[in-house]
């Protein structure tokens, strides 16, 4: 039986119940990007409307995360220890599974303005409803499908020092402007509920995402089932990200402003960012042999090479969990203030975080505050730490517990009382992070969880439409937004780009969607109207399709996410294209300059026969080693094989797993085409471990004994597969 505490429910069908006598059977459900899904509410829920046809479910949301399942049988046996190690605790969204097998009911339909990259290229349903949006106009495009219910995931207060309150934690990015929005229909005459699931496993984070409690018409409070959050693995780091990284590290501004993204390429960046402030001398080992500065000059007006004195200060949509990694290691600690003229102060070196009668003079100077103080003045000083909390202003006098004394900062009495009584010692309040959401692995969860509240403080979650674009917002205006962002450097990730200067970062040629646009158009947009800013997208040279390797730069693409005229700074491992204010002819070789040398000769080609590039134009020598071997001599110049790691901040994966992944990784590029596949499985017919080499690695794939022909040749293909590992390949030399 549902047990009822004001708006709190302790069953999920009970919700449901509620859900439906609110707004009807007609439901358009409302759901945040990744983490903050209610799990069990929505399980419920979708449940309810599989029993009853009458209901009319609409669930609009993005990035449903789903446990991955693995597709050939090799890979099930690989990936079912590992599934249930990490998340055989945590409840799956049962819709999300049944919208990946093809299993929705008539009645429920599922739109998404972004996938998780890849996960639904042949999902025709999820295409076809597919809804493209900016991050920033996904709130609107919420209401415009008409959601009734909104429902999130939350994190309680504590009920002695945050009675009454919730967190939005993971998810206020978009929670925060649509709530309002809500409340205004309802008042239209539009019925709406507004849904909060507790879990006291989602860490608490304050300022803007600490929210009144009954601001949600139900709230969902099960503390037994209370479960794990969904864990995003640390993803390996090639020597080839790690390069990418490491050329965005040296485009950073002591003092600035940095925005990433999730993945490889932005674990690499963090990595180099911490090499460059905590290793510097190896950091600078590699920028050496890289001639960095020689071949990319843009890094000596827009970047660095030092350790970070003043520190960063973090803007991003997503707080990845680098960014945890970067205020340990004392990187991320530019704090940012609630006020813009406070902030260019700072900005210019006019004061900084130590508090001082100087200080004040410079603020009476700047008509910030006034002399004698007045009540106002005292309260706005406070607000930032400048005076004691203790200090009152009573009677037209300063008072602080027995004294009491004038606000005259030019009586000399008057400024020797305040700066033995009143003065604080450093500015309070500042922010070093601002972020929208958040997803990560486990070990990220509970470093949030551990965060001293001094830690906590200096992290504000906040709504997308304030960190992602310069608009008016009501937690802060453009003035301000400019004073915090200085040097702001937007870091994302490309799939492809055309020499002609534009991004290919969501979708295909053929129309099907990759991922989605998410808030790249806006942080590139923003980093064009910023001064100062730039906009840096990261990518891979190369990439492999059916057995084949294919450039990434390539000479043009029937489909764009970035437009060409926002062309700016593109990296791959090999170098840094700085397009901003480029005519064609530069962007072409600026391009051609960073693409695989495999591609070279032919990108060259088509550039000078589309008249593009002076036909006389020959490929300079220091271009044209452009080639894996490269890298790999690179990564290893310092001779620190530990340098560039490929989990540089741990892992998920065992040993052995990781050694049967990459055998599986090797049997899946060796049979990407039908003649490898059948050469494959003859090599593996006749591969034997009679020796017991790979017993341990053939017990963890349930594979020690097999049974039946397809057991008995899953065996053989891993057996073969680790050989491959095993074997060094063939280099005709025979002293190799």
């Amino acid at each position: 039986m549902a047990v009822r505490s004001g708006r709190r429910i302790n069953d999920a069908d009970a919700c449901v119940d509620e859900v439906i006598r609110r707004v009807g059977k007609t439901i358009r459900l409302g759901l945040p990007l990744g983490l903050g899904k209610p799990v069990r509410f929505v399980n419920a829920l979708y449940q309810r409307a599989k029993d009853d046809p009458e209901i009319e479910l609409h669930i609009v949301t993005a990035l449903s995360l789903l446990a991955p399942k693995g597709g050939s049988s090799l890979e099930k046996r690989f990936m079912g220890p590992f599934v249930e190690r990490l998340y055989g605790r945590i409840p799956e969204l049962a819709y999300a599974r049944d919208v990946s097998g093809n299993r929705l009911p008539k009645n429920v339909v599922v739109s998404e303005f972004f996938f998780k990259a890849g996960s639904y290229l042949n999902n025709t349903s999820q295409q076809r409803h597919y809804v493209s949006s900016n991050y920033t106009h996904a709130v609107r495009d919420l209401m415009g499908q008409g959601i009734n219910v909104v429902a999130q995931l939350v994190s309680p207060g504590d009920e002695v020092s945050q009675p009454g309150l919730i967190s939005l934690s993971c998810n206020p990015d978009l929670s925060l402007d649509l709530l309002p929005l809500m409340r205004e229909r309802e008042a239209e005459g539009t019925p709406v509920a507004l849904v909060a699931e507790l879990n006291r496993n989602l860490p608490f984070m304050g300022h803007h995402a600490a929210i009144e409690e009954n601001r949600f018409d139900v709230v969902f409070d099960q503390s037994a089932t209370d479960h794990p959050l969904f864990s995003a693995p640390q993803m390996a780091v090639s020597p080839e990200d790690h390069l990418i990284g490491f050329y965005a590290s040296a485009l950073l501004k002591d003092g600035g402003t940095l925005q990433v993204g999730i993945g490889s390429l932005g674990a690499a960046l963090v990595h180099s960012a911490i090499l460059r402030h905590q290793k510097n001398d190896a950091w600078r080992t590699v920028y050496d042999h890289l001639k960095v500065e020689e071949h990319f000059p843009l890094v000596k007006t827009e970047g660095g090479a030092g350790p970070f004195e003043k520190g960063l200060y973090g803007c991003s949509e997503m707080m990845v969990d680098g960014f945890l990694y970067l205020m340990q290691e004392g990187i991320l600690r530019r704090a940012v203030y609630d006020h813009a003229e406070l902030q260019s102060l700072i900005n210019e070196a006019v004061i900084d975080e130590h508090v001082s009668l100087d200080m004040l003079d410079v603020l009476r100077k700047e008509k910030l505050i006034d002399s004698p103080l007045r009540a106002r003045d005292v309260s706005w000083l406070a607000r930032f730490g400048i005076l004691k909390p203790a200090v009152e202003f009573k009677g037209g006098r300063l008072r602080i517990g027995e004294h009491s004394f004038e606000g005259d900062l030019d009586s000399s009495e008057a400024r020797e009382a305040i700066e033995t009584l009143a003065l604080g010692d450093r500015l309070t309040g500042g922010i070093v992070m601002h972020g929208g959401f958040y997803v990560g692995p486990e070990q990220f969860y509970q470093a949030l969880r551990d965060l001293t509240d001094e830690q906590r403080d200096q992290i504000c979650m906040t709504s997308v439409n304030f960190i992602n674009q310069l608009y008016d917002h009501p937690f802060g205006d453009q003035r301000l937004k400019v004073s915090q962002r200085v040097h702001g450097r937007f870091v994302n990730s490309a799939m492809m780009y055309t020499l002609n200067g534009a991004a290919v970062s969501d979708g295909l040629d053929d129309g099907r969607v990759v991922s989605g646009v998410g808030g790249q158009y806006n942080f590139v947009a923003m980093a064009h109207e910023l001064p100062g800013a730039r906009s840096i997208l990261t990518m891979r040279a190369t990439h492999t399709s059916g057995g084949k390797t294919l450039s990434n730069i390539v000479f043009n693409y029937a489909h764009c996410t970035i437009p060409r005229h926002l062309r700016d700074i593109v990296i791959t491992e090999y170098g840094i294209a700085d397009l901003r204010g480029q005519c064609d002819e530069q962007v072409y070789l600026r391009l051609i300059r960073i693409a695989d040398s495999r591609f070279q000769q032919e990108l060259l080609k088509q550039a000078q026969k589309a008249g593009k590039v002076d036909p006389a134009f020959r490929l300079p020598a220091d271009w044209c080693n452009n080639n894996p071997e490269a890298i790999r001599r690179t990564v290893s110049v310092t001779g620190d094989s530990e340098l560039f790691p490929a989990f540089p901040f741990g892992r998920d994966f065992t040993d052995e797993e990781l050694k049967l992944g990459k055998a599986l990784k090797t049997l899946k590029a060796a049979t990407a085409t039908r003649r490898g596949k059948l050469s494959t499985l003859w090599q593996a017919v006749r591969a034997r471990d009679d020796e017991g080499h790979y017993g341990a690695l053939l017990e963890r794939m349930g594979l020690s004994n097999p049974s039946g022909l397809r057991e008995k040749l899953d065996q053989r293909l891993v057996i073969h597969g680790l050989q491959m590992l095993d074997t060094p390949p063939d280099t005709g030399n025979p002293k190799a």
